[in-house]
């Protein structure tokens, strides 16, 4: 049995919420607990060279949120198997071209033109042979866990999403668990529960684990004089949480770091035809030859958004034909998708991935799951209508197959989202536009939790909305746990092999409960830590 959680927030008084604001927020920005602020938008797209002139602390809870320490443990024990889990399904060609591509009749890659393209770029590159000249991947991973709460069972933890592409906030994770421990340590969080004590905080070492991992595909690679690539949105706001990874690569493991959106590597990178190394125009010194990346870390290219041309699609698929080792492989990056994740509910698939993992480590992992379901595959096939998902539509949310945030239809939205796929003209059939969805139950948090959320005021607030804004607004919550993973895999000596996989650290999003999205960077949640419960 897990614990049960107390009732939250210990109570503050207007001025003890008002002298933590002002300490939290001090430290913050201390510590490069930061962001751009909105006003990164005016600036030039090129914004890689552009230094920042403004930041703001990034949005933060002011207390750590209480979390079963049981269920804590639980989550970082399965890390190991869902790393290995996903590095097998982005080795299994024949499942993502069947689930993701474009030529099966299951395939949502034929009805969703973003996962589309991707899929045939992927074909492309293996068809060319580009997988036989660097056939090492690398997985940054992180998977998302809500508490869930049902009559008939103990608390537990369900498995919102596997990320493999950006999986963002891990060293600032780190640092909004730094900030806790500093709080407690210089205030005690003035005695207000005998919880708040650095027992009770677990440790957060994340941003040293995806180093690591990064570090550890530079080894495999070869050439200690070449850098790691960031491929990263022009317009980035969240560059702090990426610049710690860049400092500790090179502090920790003297490898140099470049940054560089779609549109320069449009005119700065090349693949060489003889070696197929990646080679990047040196901007820093024009006379300089090319810089050779040894690993490209894609912290953009996970949204439709990212990709306002063809040409940045090419962009893209020139990046995959080097042998740099991609962190995430365009295979790597389909397995993400939503439709696997609910391809790997069904009986028997798990085992085909993993046939020597333990029958109890299976059943721990299904214990995650919640029940999904393609809405093409509704009970009664008329998809026209969609009578079981209209049916439980309180008790669902439908998820297409994106990253990011904002995309999701929640409970109440849900008929008329299916009213629009009905009214879809003949030319794309609703049966053919369900097969980008999938339904998922939705995971029922427990009531009653709640905390202090803090957000740096927008441009031109008036000085009274910026005192009716201190101490945080307090609010009932969700908080959602990730737990961070690496993996470096691939075929060695035609056999799919596993050089390194390990649990790396650990975040936590929290959100008021009115809201149903959850990312930070799209601005429903706030940064938060744990104070463990037994």
């Amino acid at each position: 049995m897990s614990a049960s959680l107390p009732s939250w927030p210990p109570t503050l008084t207007s001025l003890q919420r008002e002298e933590l604001h002002k300490s939290a927020t001090t430290w913050a920005l201390s510590h490069g607990l930061c962001y751009l602020p909105p006003s990164t938008s005016d600036r030039p797209s090129n914004s890689t060279s552009s230094p920042p002139v403004a930041t703001i602390h990034a949005p933060i809870s002011l207390i750590p949120t209480p979390f079963p320490r049981s269920l804590f443990h639980s989550a970082q024990s399965l890390q190991s198997v869902y790393n290995t889990l996903y590095s097998r399904v982005a080795l299994d060609t024949e499942f993502l071209d069947r689930y993701m591509g474009c030529e099966s009749e299951e395939g949502v890659g034929k009805v969703d033109s973003f996962t589309g393209k991707l899929w045939q770029g992927w074909k492309t590159v293996r068809e060319e042979g580009g997988y036989e000249r660097q056939s090492l991947h690398l997985g940054l991973f992180r998977s998302d866990y809500l508490l869930h709460t049902s009559p008939d069972q103990a608390l537990s933890i369900k498995q919102v999403e596997f990320n493999t592409i950006s999986s963002s906030f891990g060293p600032l994770s780190e640092r909004i668990a730094a900030l806790h421990r500093h709080l407690a340590a210089s205030c005690s969080y003035y005695d207000i529960s005998p919880l708040l004590n650095d027992d009770r905080f677990p440790e957060n070492e994340t941003t040293k684990g995806l180093v690591q991992g990064l570090a550890s595909a530079h080894g495999a690679y070869g050439v200690p004089s070449a850098r790691i690539l960031f491929v990263v949105q022009s317009k980035e706001r969240n560059m702090f949480d990426q610049k710690w990874l860049e400092y500790e690569l090179l502090e920790r493991h003297s490898i140099k770091v470049i940054r560089r959106s779609l549109d320069e590597l449009a005119t700065q990178a090349c693949v060489d035809p003889n070696t197929y190394s990646l080679l990047v125009s040196n901007t820093d010194s024009p006379n300089s030859p090319p810089i050779e990346i040894s690993t490209i870390y894609f912290r953009a290219c996970y949204t439709p958004n990212d990709f306002p041309t063809l040409s940045h699609y090419e962009t893209r698929f020139l990046l995959e034909r080097s042998r740099a080792i991609k962190c995430p492989s365009l295979p790597l990056q389909l397995a993400g998708g939503k439709k696997i994740q609910e391809v790997l509910t069904r009986p028997g698939v798990l085992e085909q991935f993993l046939p020597d993992v333990g029958h109890d480590s299976l059943e721990q992992l299904r214990a995650t799951f919640m029940g999904m379901y393609s809405l093409d595959l509704d009970e009664t096939n008329d998809s026209s209508s969609f009578p079981k998902t209209r049916a439980n539509h309180l008790n669902l949310v439908l998820k297409p197959q994106r990253e990011g945030g904002g995309n999701n239809v929640y409970k109440e939205d849900i008929p008329a989202f299916l009213d629009s796929l009905s009214a879809v003209s003949s030319s794309s059939s609703p049966v053919s536009e369900s097969k980008a969805w999938i339904a998922m139950e939705i995971i029922h948090t427990p009531p009653g939790i709640g905390g202090y959320l803090v957000r740096s005021p927008p441009p031109g607030s008036s000085q009274e909305e910026i005192e009716a804004g201190k101490g945080g607004a307090q609010a009932e919550i969700i908080s959602e746990l990730g737990i961070f993973g690496y993996s470096l895999f691939g075929l060695v000596e035609g056999k799919k092999t596993i050089k390194g996989e390990e649990t790396v650290g650990w975040l936590v999003r929290t959100k008021g409960k009115e809201s149903n999205e959850g990312g930070v960077a799209t601005g429903f949640s706030v940064l938060d830590s744990l104070v463990l419960i037994d």
